[in-house]
């Protein structure tokens, strides 16, 4: 019998996969990843039992903390498999500096793709490794492809409303095939009627929303307390530097964000550019908001060798819908012209390439038009790295 460890997060989805897993004969073992986002204690050793789980109730649905933590446990408790609930604060910790250095550098960032790099597909795999199973698994929605030349392929998901494929982008190649992705070949709907046939409590549970360290939504709030006070704010300009009023702090905006700017124009404005080093955020018209070609960096290839030039559909965020795009590969970086002009390109999120359903590879955007040079940035390796 095959050993696999889940991560499980106490959602319905890695419930529900926990289930698939043990109906194809799998042996397996439960996985809650602990961020010490929160103060309640959740520890467990050895195979077998964990420790008492201490829940409190928390105003916000998250994925990460001690309620959580309990779902998972009942879920194992009721399947009787292993569980064990790790502290990963350290690792966490990397991702809450990212966040907070990207966005004082004026770059919109991506945390949950640097969780599946960095910890899901890279920590996850070091656990299972001293448990000495021969898999990984987890409850996002892809799908994994053998091809011909048996290469393992990263797909999208059968349900297209719930794809995940796109925050999954920095996989390790040589990983794919260590990984299993049970929910992926299911509907979110097919899911949550397979966990209530189960008798899982949490097969109505919601999605989480939140970032599991930001559970009350407040990003410029956690900025403050994570880096102490700091004076960001500046003024709004249009694109030719005509000052159109001041704001609080550069960091509170994104790319392409059009509510809560704090002032009123008689046409929608949206957010085109942040120039830190000025403190200025550049507002324009949904016209000044489009690009036609991105520059994205740090690419993360789950292909034996792209080709220097090719076409390919680009998608530019997790809910953008792809684009037909002419890619020229130049290292580890490529440069992306679209066939139509794409609105909200931000600096800092995921640029991943796609040929029909299957992952290319995937980068960070480091600049479109319009957009300050930003290569060099602060975030690290795309890759998994573990």
């Amino acid at each position: 019998m095959r050993r696999v460890v889940l991560a499980m997060s106490g959602g319905v989805d890695s419930s529900a996969a926990a289930v698939l897993l043990q109906r194809s004969g799998y042996e397996v073992i439960g996985l809650f990843m602990r961020s010490g986002a929160t103060e309640e204690a959740v520890c467990s050793s050895g195979i077998g039992p964990a420790l008492p789980i201490v829940t409190a109730p928390t105003r916000k649905q998250g994925c990460c903390s001690a309620s959580d933590a309990a779902d998972a446990r009942r879920v194992a408790d009721r399947l009787d498999i292993p569980f064990h609930a790790l502290n990963f604060q350290e690792a966490f910790g990397r991702i809450k500096d990212y966040f907070a250095d990207e966005y004082l550098a004026g770059r919109t960032p991506n945390p949950c793709v640097m969780c599946n790099n960095w910890l899901k597909f890279g920590h996850l795999w070091d656990f299972a490794e001293s448990l000495g199973a021969d898999a990984i698994a987890t409850g996002h929605y892809a799908r994994l492809r053998q091809e011909a030349t048996g290469e393992t392929s990263l797909v999208r998901g059968r349900d297209p409303l719930k794809d995940q494929s796109y925050v999954l982008a920095g996989i390790s190649r040589d990983l794919l095939p260590r990984i299993l992705f049970p929910v992926g070949d299911h509907t979110k709907v097919e899911i949550r009627e397979l966990a209530a046939v189960a008798g899982l409590r949490n097969a109505a549970k919601p999605d989480s929303q939140e970032i599991c360290f930001i559970p009350d939504n407040d990003y410029a709030g956690f900025l403050r307390r994570y880096r102490g006070e700091f004076d960001t704010a500046g003024e709004f300009v249009d694109p030719r530097g005509n000052v159109l009023g001041r704001h609080p702090g550069y960091e509170q905006f994104t790319i392409g964000q059009r509510r809560g700017l704090g002032v009123t124009f008689g046409e929608p404005r949206f957010v085109i550019r942040i120039e830190p080093e000025s403190r200025r955020v550049v507002l324009g018209t949904k016209e000044d908001l489009a690009a036609s070609r991105l520059m994205g960096e740090q690419m993360n290839w789950l292909i034996p060798s792209p080709p220097e030039k090719f076409r390919c559909r680009v998608q530019i965020r997790y809910q953008h819908t792809p684009a037909w795009a002419e890619v020229a590969v130049r290292d580890d970086t490529v440069a992306v012209e679209f066939d139509e002009p794409q609105f909200g390109v931000a600096p800092g999120q995921a640029v991943v390439l796609y040929d029909e359903d299957r992952v290319l590879g995937g980068g960070w955007i480091a600049r479109s038009d319009g957009s300050p040079e930003t290569t060099g940035n602060v975030t690290a390796n795309f890759k998994a790295t573990g």
